[in-house]
């Protein structure tokens, strides 16, 4: 497993939540994450992106709420959730591409907001 996530949980609305992604491959820290989730009934989305340059990126829906940030001395990157909302209620997981063109997912971690 190249990718875990963890931090999901069960929250009520205006909660906050820190998801996880922890990566095993060393030459992940070269390479841009996204943070994506799915609900029910849904198509995936992109939540949030960070490039190894710095550069985020979020969906309009979490703009202002949500903050991705990475250390790579943990080989981890993070999802900082703020002002949750029932909406924002889906699995979500974390995802990167290598060098090579090779997509590697994690399995997702569970968030509700009740």
């Amino acid at each position: 497993v190249q990718l875990v996530e963890s931090g999901g949980g069960s929250v009520q609305a205006g909660g906050s939540l820190k998801l996880s992604c922890t990566y095993s491959k060393y030459t992940f820290r070269r390479c841009a994450m996204g943070w994506y989730r799915q609900a029910p009934g849904k198509e995936r989305e992109l939540v949030a992106s960070l490039k190894t340059d710095g550069t985020t990126k979020y969906a309009d829906s979490v703009k202002g709420r949500f903050t991705v940030s990475r250390d790579n001395a943990k080989n981890t990157v993070y999802l900082q959730m703020n002002s949750l909302k029932s909406g924002d209620t889906a699995l979500y997981f974390c995802a990167t591409r290598d060098s090579a063109g090779a997509s590697y997912w994690g399995q997702g971690t569970q968030v509700t907001v009740s």
